[in-house]
């Protein structure tokens, strides 16, 4: 998908880990002049980002996981974006939702960007569908490993702090879910989601309300990586985000109904009776 974008010039590069499997084979199949690839060792995923990073030439980059893809028109979307004025830094579009097997599940549709909503995690920036300008890059360095399982975001953190981000109204790219994936390390997401988050606090950069919703935002991502089961934490953490932001109360987005405490074993509880009763969930 990377090769089959219709702007030019176009520059690609794949650094792979060493990997056993075909990665090398397919990659020596392919004769463009825009690719080049190495496979060598690496310290993990913020390694192999941080070495395409360096060696790239170009004025806008993007970082494209191996199982997610482009569609087509999203790079020229992306220049077209960025050089607004004043220039941008990230420009970012929709991305649709696709399984193992590269059927669509869904779309995720972000409304313009705001930074409070982004810190407070009413909005997310998706890395699939998103390129950067190489000042961004060159203002706040890199992926940093210290927050390995969100590097991403904490990257747009750091980004979104100097310069425009623009959103763009189209579908750009296309996102996989499937059990591998790093998105399954939920816990660990979310440790390195509130460690970027309290860093970024602690720099001083912050508005008195961008901190607020920074605030929230933290307790809103312990909410949402939760060990599965652990009702007591996640309800905690809504209250506690409720107290960063007390506004927020009246914010559609926030989940208001999990301050109730118990809600979810409690409706688990009730799933339990209905089946046992007979009832079966309605369809369509």
């Amino acid at each position: 998908s990377c090769l089959s974008q219709d702007y030019r010039p176009l520059e690609v590069l794949v650094f792979d880990g060493g990997s056993k499997d075909e990665t090398v084979a397919i990659l020596r199949s392919y004769s463009a002049p825009e690719l080049q690839w190495r496979s060598e060792p690496d310290r993990g995923v913020v390694d192999a980002v941080n070495k395409g990073l360096h060696h790239a030439r170009g004025d806008i980059l993007s970082i494209q996981s191996s199982d997610d893809v482009f569609l087509p028109g999203a790079i020229t979307a992306a220049v077209a974006a960025l050089q607004t004025s004043p220039p941008g830094g990230i420009a970012y579009g929709d991305v649709e939702l696709i399984d193992a097997d590269s059927r669509c599940i869904g779309q995720d549709t972000q409304g313009d960007f705001d930074l409070c909503d982004y810190l407070g995690r009413f909005q997310y920036i998706p890395q699939p569908g998103t390129c950067f300008t190489r000042a961004a890059l060159a203002a706040v360095g890199g992926w940093r490993d210290s927050v390995s399982y969100a590097a991403d975001a904490d990257f747009w953190m750091r980004i979104a702090m100097r310069f425009p981000v623009v959103k763009m109204s189209r579908l750009v790219a296309r996102y996989r879910y499937h059990d591998e994936q790093r998105d399954t390390q939920r816990q660990r997401i979310g440790r390195d989601w509130v460690q970027a988050s309290v860093d970024l606090i602690a720099s001083g950069q912050l508005t008195p309300r961008q901190r607020r919703h920074a605030r929230m935002g933290n307790q809103l991502a312990r909410y949402r990586y939760a060990a599965p089961g652990d009702w007591w934490q996640r309800t905690q953490a809504i209250y506690l985000a409720l107290l960063a932001n007390p506004t927020a109360l009246f914010d559609a987005r926030f989940p208001k109904r999990e301050l109730l405490p118990g809600r979810e074993p409690l409706w688990r509880l009730l799933s339990r009776l209905k089946r046992s009763l007979g009832f079966r969930p309605r369809l369509g």
